[in-house]
C-alpha cells in the first residue's frame, strides 16, 4: 500500500484557507500515487482552537468545510481531522474528530476518545470524548482511526496510567491491518523520542503497520515539528518525515519494500538544530500568521538580542529586520560596537537612538517627589523603560513586530523590567536558558563557519565571551544579583520544570542560601510574567498557557 502523509502548516481559524492547503496536499500525493491519504488532528480549523470553540458557528462553519472538502475527494481516500457536532443533548457539543472521505462523502467519523488536560492540553473543556476508536472497512483491510492522545495510552509508557480506557489495547483485540494516527502534538526538546516510543509500541501492540502524521507550525506559543512516521508491526520505523517543515511523502509498505528506513535529513537532527529550527519556524508563523512582515528588536550589544535578531533575520530576511542600539549615559563603547557588529554580520538595518535625554527629562520631572532618597532600581528602570517606549513608538510607525529578548532563567527570577524590556509582542527565547542561548550562539557561529567553509562568525566574539552585564548602572554584572547562570539554570529546572522544593534542591547538593533567594525570586515574580509577551515553547514546562501558578500565594516547598 502506498500511504501519502500530509504534514502541512494550517493557521487556526482560517477555514478557507486552510481547505485550499488541505485539497492541494491531496491532489499532490494522489499524483504521486498515494492511495490513502493520512492529514493532522483538527487540520480544518487548526489546532488549538481553544475558546473558537463556544463561539456559535464555529463548529458548524468547521463541519461545513469539512463537507466541502469531502465534495473534492475522489477515489483515493482522505483521513481529515475536524470538529464533529455532538447531535445529543448531554455532554460537550463537539467531538474531535476524524472524517474518512471518500468519493465526495464523509463515509466515517472517528472520535477522539482520550482528552488531555494537562501541561498545555485543556481538551475536557471543549470535547465530548468517544467511547471506542472506530475501525472502517476499505480496499480489503481493516483499518483503525485514532487521534493523538488515544496511542499515548500505554502503561509501559506513562509513569503514571492517565486513562481508564486503552484505545491501542481495544484495537489489539480487533486485529486490525493498519492503524492510522492524527496528530497535533506540540514539539519540546527531545519529546521525539518519546512520540516515537508510543507510535512503535502501538504498531506492536496492534501488530499492524502505524502511521502517524503529526501537524507542522506555530500556533501562538506552541510550536509543532511534524516529524510524521511510520512504524513496522515490529515497532521498527519505515519513514519519517521532516522536522520543522511542511513535507508530502507517500510511504510504500509491503513484503517487497526494503527494511532500511527512509528518514529526512532533519528527522533526527541534533539538540541545537531543534531548538534552532523550532525558534525560527516559531518567529516565522507568529509573525506571519498575525499579519507581520517585519521586525524589530533592541540590540545592547549582548549575547540575548544577538541571539533574537539571529533567529529573526533567519525567520523573515535580513531584509526585513530593524536593530536598534539604545544607549545611555553608562552604556560601554563595547556594546555599541557589538551591536553594531551583529548588525554587519547579519545584513539587517541598523540605527543608534540615545536614550540619554529621555532618561534625564525623566529624572528631572520625578526630582521634586525623588529628593532626599538615595538612587535605586526606580532610577536603573527609567533606561529600561525609555528604551520600550522608543521601540514601542518604532513597532507603531512601521508596523514591526517588536521582539523581546530576555531569556527563561533571566524572566524566572525577575531580572527583567517591565514595561521595559519586556515591551514587545513576542518573547522569542523566554523559554531558553541562559547556558543555552551560548551554547546556541556558538553552534550558529559554529554553523556559519561550516557553510562558508572559512571563518566567518555571525555572532561577535566579544558578545559571546564577555561577562553578561544589564548596564543600568556602572560596572553593573548580572553575577552582582545572581549565582552563575551554570548554577542558577540548575536550579530553575528543578525548581520550575521538575516540581522540586527547595528541601529537595538543598539534599541535592545546591547551597541553602542560594536556593532559598532563587525560589524566593521566582514566586515573587509571578506578576511580572503574567504580563509578559507570549513566548515560544521549547521545554516541558514553559511559561505560559501551560503554567497556572497564582500569583497571589504563601506555599513554601
Amino acid at each position: 500500500m502506498r500511504i501519502g502523509l500530509a504534514q502541512i502548516n494550517t493557521i487556526v481559524g482560517d477555514l478557507a484557507g486552510n481547505s485550499r492547503r488541505i485539497l492541494d496536499a491531496y491532489r499532490s500525493l494522489v499524483s504521486d500515487g498515494a492511495e490513502i491519504v493520512l492529514f493532522p488532528e483538527l487540520v480544518v480549523c487548526g489546532y488549538p482552537p481553544r475558546d473558537l470553540l463556544f463561539k456559535r458557528r464555529f463548529i458548524t462553519d468547521v463541519e461545513q468545510t469539512t463537507r466541502e472538502i469531502a465534495a473534492q475527494i475522489g477515489d483515493v481516500p482522505a483521513v481529515i481531522g475536524y470538529t464533529e457536532a455532538n447531535p445529543t443533548a448531554h455532554g460537550r457539543t463537539a467531538f474531535n474528530a476524524a472524517a474518512f472521505c471518500h468519493r465526495g462523502i464523509i463515509i466515517a467519523s472517528a472520535r477522539k476518545c482520550l482528552l488531555p488536560t494537562y501541561d498545555v492540553f485543556d481538551e475536557a473543556r471543549y470535547f465530548e470524548p468517544g467511547l471506542h476508536p472506530t475501525i472502517v472497512e476499505f480496499g480489503g483491510l481493516r483499518i483503525g482511526l485514532t487521534i493523538c492522545e488515544d496511542i499515548w495510552a500505554q502503561q509501559q509508557v506513562l509513569t503514571r496510567q492517565l486513562y481508564g480506557l486503552d484505545p491501542v489495547k481495544w484495537l489489539a483485540g480487533e486485529k486490525i491491518d493498519l492503524l492510522l494516527n492524527l496528530s497535533a502534538s506540540p514539539w519540546y526538546n527531545t519529546k521525539n523520542n518519546v512520540r516515537l516510543t508510543f507510535v512503535s509500541d502501538a504498531a506492536k501492540a496492534c501488530a499492524c503497520l502505524t502511521v502517524y502524521c503529526n501537524s507542522i507550525g506555530g500556533n501562538d506559543e506552541l510550536l509543532f515539528d511534524g516529524r510524521s512516521v511510520a512504524c513496522a508491526a515490529d515497532g521498527s520505523t519505515i519513514a519519517g518525515l521532516a522536522a520543522f517543515r511542511e513535507d508530502l511523502r507517500v510511504v510504500e509498505v509491503g513484503k517487497n519494500i526494503s527494511a532500511a528506513p527512509s528518514l529526512h535529513l532533519t528527522y533526527a537532527q541534533p539538540e541545537l538544530a531543534d531548538i534552532y529550527d523550532a525558534l525560527v519556524l516559531g518567529v516565522r508563523d507568529y509573525a506571519h500568521k498575525s499579519g507581520f512582515k517585519k521586525a524589530l528588536l533592541g540590540l545592547s550589544g549582548g549575547i540575548d538580542s544577538a541571539l533574537v535578531a539571529t533567529i529573526a533575520a533567519e525567520a523573515l530576511g535580513a531584509g526585513n529586520v530593524m536593530g536598534v542600539s539604545l544607549p545611555s549615559v553608562i552604556s560601554s563603547q563595547h556594546s555599541k560596537d557589538d551591536a553594531r557588529l551583529l548588525a554587519q554580520n547579519l545584513g539587517i538595518a541598523y540605527h543608534t537612538l540615545s536614550i540619554a535625554d529621555t532618561v534625564a527629562a525623566a529624572e528631572h520631572t520625578l526630582q521634586p517627589l525623588f529628593a532626599g532618597r538615595p538612587r535605586d532600581a526606580a532610577e536603573e528602570n527609567i533606561q529600561a523603560r525609555a528604551r520600550g517606549l522608543l521601540l514601542m513608538a518604532l513597532s507603531n510607525k512601521f508596523g514591526s513586530l517588536l521582539l523581546t529578548t530576555g531569556n527563561k532563567s533571566e524572566l524566572a527570577v525577575g531580572y527583567c523590567t517591565l514595561y521595559g524590556d519586556m515591551c514587545g509582542g513576542l518573547a522569542v527565547i523566554s523559554d531558553v536558558f541562559k547556558m543555552q542561548v551560548y551554547a546556541l550562539s556558538r553552534w550558529i557561529n559554529e554553523n556559519a563557519e561550516r557553510k562558508l567553509g572559512r571563518p566567518g562568525r555571525l555572532i561577535p566574539r566579544n558578545t559571546i565571551d564577555k561577562v553578561p552585564s544589564a548596564e543600568l548602572r556602572p560596572n553593573q554584572t548580572d553575577q552582582d544579583s545572581l549565582p552563575p547562570y551554570a548554577v542558577l539554570d540548575a536550579i530553575l529546572k528543578g525548581y520550575i520544570e521538575d516540581g522540586l522544593g527547595r528541601r529537595d534542591l538543598i539534599a541535592a547538593g545546591f547551597d541553602a542560601v542560594v536556593v532559598h533567594d532563587v525560589a524566593r525570586k521566582v514566586d515573587l515574580n509571578e506578576y511580572k510574567r503574567k504580563q509578559a509577551a507570549p513566548g515560544l515553547k521549547i521545554t516541558p514546562l514553559a511559561f505560559g498557557v501551560g503554567r497556572r501558578i497564582p500569583i497571589v500565594q504563601k506555599y513554601v516547598s
